[in-house]
C-alpha cells in the first residue's frame, strides 16, 4: 500500500491549524459561559461534569442508518461502486517471535489482576492497564509477524512504534481535549481513588495514554496480512474532498460544539480529523484520502477497522475491570455520557452505536500521526516493505 512520502514543508504551514483548532473553542468558551470556561475545564483527568440529555429515539434511529449504511460498505463494497481486483498473494508465515509468548504471558497475567482485582500482589493492581496493553500491543505485533513473512512493527520499524506511543500520549490529549468542550462524553470515576496521590494518578494517565496509537497501528498491519480483505476496497470510486471547505467545516464544527456540545457531542471525532486532514492536503502531504482520491481505499477502511476492532477489546476490559460490583482498583476505568444514543450497552460501557465513532478516530490516530511525523521530521509509513 502507498504510504507517505517525505516532503519537505513549511513548519508554520504545520502549526498554524492546529493551534487554532486549540485557540478557536477557547475563544468561543469566553461567549458562552459565565467563567468564560466550559464547567471543569482543565480538571485531569476528567471528572463528570453534568448529566447529559437522555434518550432520543429520532436522533437513534438516525444515527443507526448511518451506522447501517457502514456496515453495508464495509461488508458488500460492489453496493458501493467497487470493482473486483486480484489479491496478492498472502505472505508466507513465520514462527512466533519470542516477544509473541512474551506479550501473551504479560496480557493473561495483568487482565487477570485487573478483573479478579487480588491483592497479594499489593497495590500491582491499580496499574495493571498500561503493562495489559502494552503485552497485548507486543502480543499482536508476534501475530503480524507470523502471518506477515518475518515482518511486523517490532522486527522492521521497532522506532516507529515507540514514537507512536509519544504521538499517542500527546495526540490522545489533545482529542481529550475537545471533550471539556462537549461536557464530557466520557469521564473517569475513579480518577479521585484515596489510595492514589494526585501526581501518581497523573503519571498513571499518561502511561496509559502511550497505548492507544501503537495498539490502532498494530491491528492495522494485522488487517493487512489478509490480502483478499485488503483487496476489496482497492478499487473503488475516486472522491476527493475539497481543502479548503474541509477547513472551513472542521473549524465551524469546532466553534459551534462550544455553544451546543450536546447536539454537536460528534464534533470530537469529525471536526479536528476534518482540520488537520484539510491543511496536509494544502501542503501536498499524502494521507489516506490522498489514496481514495485515486480510488484506492484500502488505507482508509482498514485504519477505520483497525480502532473499530480495538474499540471492542477497550471496551470489554474497561466493563470487566468493574463489573460485578467490587472493591474500586482500575484508576483508569471510564464511563460514557453520551447524548441521545446512550443505550444499548452489551458487556460495555459504550452504547452500540458509539462503537461506529472509532472509525473515524482510527483514521485521525493516522492523520495526526502524519502530521507530527512531518512536523517533527520522523518517517511516518507504516509499510512494513519500505
Amino acid at each position: 500500500m502507498q504510504q507517505p512520502g517525505q516532503q519537505n514543508v513549511s513548519k508554520w504551514g504545520l502549526i498554524w491549524p492546529v493551534l487554532a483548532s486549540i485557540v478557536l473553542p477557547l475563544i468561543a468558551a469566553w461567549f458562552v459561559y459565565p467563567d468564560h470556561l466550559p464547567p471543569k475545564f482543565g480538571v485531569f483527568p476528567p471528572e463528570f461534569v453534568a448529566p447529559a440529555p437522555g434518550f432520543n429515539l429520532t436522533i437513534f434511529i438516525l444515527v443507526g442508518i448511518a451506522a447501517a449504511a457502514i456496515v453495508l460498505f464495509v461488508l458488500f463494497p460492489k453496493l458501493f461502486g467497487f470493482a473486483p481486483t486480484v489479491a496478492p498473494p498472502a505472505p508466507a508465515k513465520a514462527k512466533l517471535p519470542v516477544w509473541f509468548w512474551l506479550g501473551l504471558v504479560v496480557t493473561g497475567f495483568f487482565w487477570w489482576l485487573m478483573w479478579t482485582r487480588v491483592t497479594p500482589f499489593g497495590d500491582l493492581v491499580f496499574y495493571a492497564f498500561t503493562p495489559l496493553w502494552w503485552g497485548f500491543i507486543v502480543m499482536l505485533d508476534g501475530i503480524v509477524y507470523w502471518r506477515n513473512a518475518g515482518r511486523s512493527l517490532i522486527s522492521k520499524k521497532p522506532l516507529t512504534l515507540l514514537i507512536s506511543a509519544v504521538v499517542s500520549l500527546v495526540g490522545w490529549y489533545y482529542f481529550e481535549y475537545y471533550n471539556y468542550f462537549v461536557l464530557g462524553n466520557w469521564y473517569y470515576p475513579n480518577s479521585t481513588m484515596p489510595q492514589i496521590s494526585h501526581t501518581t494518578m497523573v503519571w498513571i494517565y499518561l502511561l496509559a495514554y502511550t497505548t492507544v496509537w501503537p495498539a490502532v497501528f498494530e491491528w492495522y498491519n494485522l488487517l493487512g496480512t489478509f490480502p483478499h480483505f485488503a483487496a476489496r476496497y482497492a478499487q473503488g470510486p475516486k472522491l476527493t474532498l475539497p481543502a479548503n471547505l474541509l477547513m472551513l467545516v472542521g473549524f465551524v464544527l469546532i466553534v459551534a460544539m462550544v455553544f451546543w456540545p450536546r447536539p454537536l457531542f460528534w464534533a470530537v471525532w469529525i471536526g479536528p480529523l476534518a482540520i488537520i486532514t484539510a491543511q496536509l492536503q494544502r501542503l501536498g502531504i499524502w494521507t489516506p484520502f490522498t489514496a481514495i482520491s485515486q480510488g484506492n481505499w484500502t488505507p482508509g477502511v482498514l485504519m477505520g477497522l483497525a480502532c473499530f476492532f480495538n474499540g471492542f477489546v477497550w471496551e470489554i476490559w474497561n466493563y470487566g475491570s468493574a463489573h460485578p460490583e467490587v472493591p474500586v482498583t482500575n484508576p483508569n476505568y471510564w464511563i460514557y455520557d453520551i447524548p441521545y444514543v446512550n443505550v444499548i450497552h452489551i458487556f460495555a460501557e459504550m452504547p452500540l452505536e458509539g462503537y461506529f465513532g472509532y472509525i473515524p478516530f482510527g483514521i485521525l490516530t493516522w492523520i495526526f500521526f502524519i502530521w507530527a511525523g512531518k512536523l517533527c521530521g520522523f518517517n511516518v509509513s507504516l509499510d512494513l516493505n519500505d
